[in-house]
Parts: structure tokens; sequence; C-alpha cells
């Protein structure tokens, strides 16, 4: 009886398959509880995410990844944590933030370690650029956040300038708990002396 009550708490699949590219997303359908959504863009292996959702069961939280491995290993996190606030998708993050995200839909933008596209030439690859801020006031709720991070010194000040041109952000400290979340990605850059370069911004 005991074995059979945990399976019934393990959800289904975690993965949300977007049908359409042309529909903003509508929370309402992808989660069964209506709460503030969070959306991570590159969840990666899911080690930041899957743990974030599980410290906070009072918000919804949606990972996008563009590789299908790792969208899978995710959503195997997530059900063995018997999670029901996390959903995954596996999509071009830019391309969510500025056509799927509908407006001010969501409370919080989480982008840790993006590709740096570190040649000069490939910058314009960058997901961090100086499009992005208009894209996030589009789909941020008011007092929405921008959480950043990378060990990358020219990104971060990049990331830095674009969101310092935008005077619909102000700069806020990451708060702590959220720093004490690493990525498996984070701990083995820190455990080699590379340090993680932190930027954080509320839509005013």
């Amino acid at each position: 009886m005991q074995m059979e009550a945990v399976k019934r708490t393990v959800p289904e699949s975690l993965i949300h398959r977007v049908n359409s590219l042309l529909d903003p997303l509508d929370w309402t359908r992808i989660f069964a509880q209506p709460q503030p959504v969070e959306v991570e863009l590159g969840s990666g292996d899911g080690s930041f995410l899957a743990r974030y959702a599980q410290l906070h069961p009072d918000r919804n939280f949606f990972g996008v990844e563009r590789l299908n491995g790792r969208m899978k290993k995710l959503d195997r996190k997530g059900r063995r944590a018997g999670l029901h606030n996390l959903k995954v998708s596996r999509i071009e993050a830019a391309y969510l933030v500025q056509y799927l995200l509908a407006p001010a839909s969501t409370s919080a933008i989480h982008v840790y370690f993006p590709d740096p596209w570190p040649k000069r030439r490939h910058w314009k690859n960058r997901l961090i650029n100086e499009s992005f801020p208009a894209s996030a006031v589009r789909c941020l709720v008011p007092g929405g956040r921008v959480y950043l991070r990378t060990d990358d010194l020219p990104y971060h000040e990049q990331m830095v300038a674009v969101f310092q041109t935008d005077a619909r952000f102000v700069a806020v400290a990451t708060p702590e708990e959220l720093r004490a979340v690493v990525t498996d990605f984070e701990r083995e850059f820190n455990a080699q002396g590379i340090p993680t370069r932190y930027a954080s911004y509320e839509l005013r």
C-alpha cells in the first residue's frame, strides 16, 4: 500500500509540447495550480530548476532547453522529486521570450551560463543582447525580475551594459537563497577557481 501511494504522487511527463509557434503560452492550461510563473532559459541538465522548484512549491516554473536529451533529463529529475509545479519544453529561448510568453505573464526570468560566443564576430548570437531587455519588459509583470549568471567576463560586461541603458530596469542584488542553488556546471567552474558573475534587474 505504501509503495502504491508513492507511485500515485509521481507526476506524469513534465514535458510540455508547444503546438503553436504563433499563440502565446497560457499558464492556466499548462499548470494545474494558478500561481506566479518563473521561466528559465536554457535549463541545461536541470540541476538548478529542479532544486529551485522543490524549494518553492508556491511558484510555477517553466524551463526551456534546445537539446532534447537535456530536456528529458530535467523531466526525469522533476518527476523523481514529485514536482507538480514544473514544466519543460524544447524550444529556442530567444523565440520564446519574444513571441510565446504572453504580456505581463511572468514574474521572473532566469538565464544561467548561456553560450558566451567568445569570438567578437559571434557576439550577435548571444541570448542577452541589445534587444533582450525590451522582450523581457513585454512579458514580465511589474516588479518582475531578470536573474543572470555567467563565468565569462566579457559576456557579463555586455549583460550589465544592455540593462543599464534601459531605464525601465533597476539593478538589484541577487538574493542569497537564490545564489545558494547552484548548477552542476557552475559547481565545476567554481571548483576550478572560476567565479560566478551575477547580475539581477527589476522591472520598475
